[in-house]
């Protein structure tokens, strides 16, 4: 069977170590499949048999390691380790970088070369003590990483200042040395900062988990661990306590803000009967909850599951991240000792070209000595080409924009389908539950009593909304035999050995008044005998009409495809204006046409409840599930609603078009930056210093520019589409 898990990993620094740590787990034939997210320090794999220690083995042998503790925590601690190390290089750097510019361009100052070198040392091997570990850890293990290129920038800038000490002619960059160490550690420290706010919508997910739940028991409360709480449990929940685990109200009415789960801001009234969700806050009423989920079965524990799923995933362009980061450290590491020996073999013949210049950029080192030079150009060229912002360009984009998504009540499961959905020119969408409200309500029958019950408890083991709107017709259940769900058709089942139907007419024409009217015939029949009717209504949800037209107005298609009856579907695709719909469609039918509209080279959504329609999500370029709690268990679909219908389908491509784009744009700047830097260090035009900051400052562009995902930017978004969508 396969099996997929997530896991934290730690001591990566770049992109580089994500890439090792990926093909070494490849290597494993227990491994199908296997992504790692520097962005959130978490691995992911799929594959049969899958044994953790054996993956923890297999990380740990190319010099990474695998940790309990959540990735938040993990995170936490190292953004304090490195706040620390940070102010105590700052300590050191300040004061000399200060001394240099003095003693290069006022003052020359007695003891400054053993200064850098007594400074160097300290910040270099103190305050960067992690870089040379990870830069260590990379080298014995025959990998590279951005580490690698700190490490020798730094080493080689420091080792200058211990050779001019030591009475060798060559220039000192000692101070150079505690600058590139600095600015690393500071962008190391903004980074984990702003990727720490980036993740800020699941961190909200976890801290809705309770720690506690007040558990009556033998007419007692008792405070209870969340752990502690077993499925039966009855849990008190008082108002404004956030309800501990999922469950039945037993006793009780309260109005329940759902807003962190659902998306919808308004608060839902529950009663007796009513299920509710563990981290959905309780507003008004005192409530008895019988648990029926607790722990990794809770709704908001899989939920927060599917976002870090997701959010460890790669999208396809990627790919051509990932393939330029494998080779890019070794590539830039021969680029740099080239351009040193370049210019120590070539220095009186190419220096008085680039002299001039520094009358200009007053950074360029003037000397006459060709070590120096080669080493100046070696160090620039070492420290500006750390692919940081490449490897971060995809992931932090796609914790934003899952982040988002989790916020409007959308699970993204594949992460590809963000790339995809930017393509989505038709949305094929269901009927029940979709268009409409899923609520149905029985308006009309012509049923006996006795034939009402049989109908009623024979649909009770049906999860089709119309089912239950059936179901709630009586109180007084009939034992029912052999029962058998014809997909898309209706039931079969035995009571007292007489066959019962209950589902889709043989002749809809003789219902004709009803259906022009909108309204759901079922039949009921007893040994194929029409013994009577019943007449059901499902509201149309009041966003579906605008939100077909922002459908319309960003370009794709909606079309209704459902198992009603003819005249029942035209109808309700009039009320929304949908011009295209398919009536009396069978779960298998509504592959076929969705292999229609792709058979045209167009990508195509579609929208279903998830088990009659599991077909035809799969088949589709992307599959959205529309469900709560117990729906979360759909393999078949790239995404999930959790509340709402057609609205979310909106959110759900608008959100992933804004993902793609800031994705794209992050993969350009992090191109431009190293297409325009790297030649500039290699002529000797870049300081070592400026190429670090530069180099920090590229990977905090990224992440900055991943923040334009937020919830101001996309609700604008939307408002401009809609205020379109009502001219139309």
């Amino acid at each position: 069977m396969e099996e997929k898990t997530s896991f934290t990993i730690t001591g990566m620094t770049c992109a580089n170590c994500a890439r090792t740590i990926e093909k070494a787990l490849l290597k494993s034939e227990d491994i199908e499949f296997a992504a790692v997210n520097l962005a959130t320090n978490t691995g992911f794999v799929v594959g049969k048999n899958i044994d953790m220690e054996k993956i923890k083995k297999i990380v740990e042998s190319v010099g990474y390691g695998i940790s309990d503790k959540p990735a938040e925590k993990i995170e936490e601690e190292r953004y304090k380790r490195i706040k620390k190390n940070l102010i105590v290089s700052l300590i050191f750097t300040i004061p000399i970088s200060i001394l240099m510019i003095i003693n290069m361009f006022f003052q020359k100052i007695s003891y400054f070369t053993f200064l850098e070198t007594v400074f160097g040392a300290i910040v270099t091997f103190y305050a960067g003590r992690d870089t040379i570990k990870g830069a260590w850890i990379a080298l014995t293990h025959k990998h590279t990483n951005m580490d690698t290129l700190i490490f020798f920038g730094s080493i080689a800038a420091w080792s200058t200042s211990v050779l001019s000490l030591l009475g060798i002619e060559i220039g000192s960059f000692g101070a150079i040395g505690t600058m590139i160490i600095s600015f690393h550690l500071l962008g190391r420290f903004i980074e984990s900062y702003l990727r720490d706010k980036a993740a800020k919508e699941i961190k909200s997910l976890i801290n809705l988990q309770a720690k506690e739940a007040r558990v009556i028991s033998e007419n007692k409360e008792l405070m209870l661990p969340i752990e502690a709480v077993k499925e039966g449990m009855i849990v008190l929940v008082k108002p404004g306590e956030r309800i501990p685990i999922d469950g039945e109200i037993i006793d009780g009415k309260s109005g329940i803000d759902e807003s962190m789960i659902s998306g919808e801001s308004l608060p839902v009234e529950k009663g007796i009967g009513d299920e509710v969700i563990g981290g959905s806050l309780n507003l008004t009423g005192v409530l008895k909850i019988k648990a029926t989920k607790i722990g990794k079965d809770s709704f908001l524990s899989q939920m927060i599951n599917l976002i870090k799923e997701a959010q460890g995933a790669k999208v396809p362009i990627q790919a051509l991240a990932d393939k330029i980061t494998n080779w890019f450290v070794p590539v830039i590491i021969s680029l740099a000792i080239f351009s040193g020996l370049f210019w120590y073999f070539g220095f009186e013949n190419f220096y008085p070209l680039i002299e001039k210049a520094s009358n200009y950029l007053p950074w360029i080192l003037k000397t006459n000595n060709p070590v120096s030079f080669g080493i100046f150009v070696f160090v620039a060229t070492i420290v500006i080409a750390c692919p940081c912002a490449l490897g971060l360009a995809t992931p932090m984009a796609l914790i934003t924009g899952t982040g988002l998504s989790a916020k409007r009540g959308l699970l993204i499961r594949n992460a590809e389908s963000i790339q995809t959905m930017k393509d989505i020119k038709y949305v094929l969408m269901d009927k029940t539950g979709t268009i409409t409200e899923g609520h149905p309500s029985v308006v009309e029958h012509n049923l006996d009593e006795m034939t009402l019950k049989i109908a009623a408890s024979i649909e009770k083991n049906s999860n089709h909304p119309l089912a239950k709107a059936i179901s709630d017709l009586t109180n007084e259940y009939i034992q029912v035999d052999n029962i058998n769900e014809i997909s898309g058709e209706g039931i079969v089942a035995n009571v007292n050995d007489i066959e019962y139907f209950v589902g889709k007419p043989l002749d809809y024409s003789k219902y004709s008044e009803l259906t022009e009217k909108g309204y759901t015939v079922v039949e009921v029949r007893e040994n194929k005998i029409i013994k009577g009717y019943i007449v059901i209504v499902d509201p149309i949800r009041p966003d579906t009409k605008n939100s077909v037209k922002i459908l319309k107005n960003i370009g794709i298609t909606p079309i209704m495809v459902t198992g009603d009856n003819e005249e029942t579907a035209r109808q309700v695709a009039k009320q929304v204006d949908i011009e295209t719909y398919y009536a009396q469609v069978k779960p298998n039918e509504k592959l076929d046409i969705i292999r229609k509209y792709q058979a045209k080279g167009q990508k195509v959504l579609m929208v279903g409840d998830g088990m009659n329609d599991a077909a035809a999500l799969k088949g589709a370029d992307v599959g959205i599930a529309i469900g709560t709690g117990t729906d979360l268990a759909i393999e078949n679909a790239d995404i999930i609603i959790t509340k709402e219908g057609i609205s979310k389908i909106v959110d759900a491509i608008k959100i992933s078009q804004l993902t793609f784009k800031v994705i794209k744009q992050n993969l350009f700047w992090a191109f431009f930056y190293n297409i325009i830097a790297i030649p500039m260090a290699m002529m000797g035009l870049l300081h070592p210093a400026i190429a670090e900051a530069a180099m920090a400052f590229s990977s905090i562009t990224v992440i900055l520019n991943s923040s334009k995902i937020n919830e101001k930017r996309y609700v604008k978004t939307l408002l401009d589409n809609e205020k379109k969508a009502c001219c139309m």
